[in-house]
């Protein structure tokens, strides 16, 4: 049974930064590819980085712009574990944050660059609150 286990959120005043990570068990992490997502209140859930089972050896990682700059994802195929640090958070990030797997890293690229999810990645996370407020 495969599970994604997200952890870090809470509350976090503009500006400042958060870890989350994500507990990966019930597959084998050198064959998939991963994503983090969010949906903030009254929103589409959108994609903001993914990476490929190669890590940074195929070009990537990949974000949206939204994030670019700010946000880094990364991935520890050993401990079966991956990582957002997000660092100068502003409120328009509080969300909840999903993190996402799938075989094709295309399928979770594509998703940050559209507005509503096209195709939804093959296993998803329960999610974690992240809130960004004075």
């Amino acid at each position: 049974q495969v599970h994604l286990v997200e952890s870090g959120g809470g509350l976090v005043q503009p500006g400042g930064s958060l870890r989350l990570s994500c507990a990966v068990s019930g597959i084998d992490l050198n064959e998939y590819s991963f994503g983090w997502f969010r949906q903030a209140p009254g929103k589409e859930r959108e994609g903001i980085a993914c990476i490929s089972s190669k890590g940074e050896r195929d070009g990537g990682p990949f974000y949206r712009e939204s994030v670019e700059g700010r946000f880094t994802i990364s991935r520890d195929n050993a401990k079966n574990m991956i990582h957002l640090q997000m660092n100068n958070l502003k409120p328009e990030d509080t969300a909840v944050y999903y993190c996402a797997a799938d075989k094709l890293l295309a399928r979770l690229f594509r998703e940050l660059h559209t507005d509503r999810i096209i195709r939804e990645p093959e296993y998803w996370g329960q999610g974690t609150l992240v809130t960004v407020s004075s």
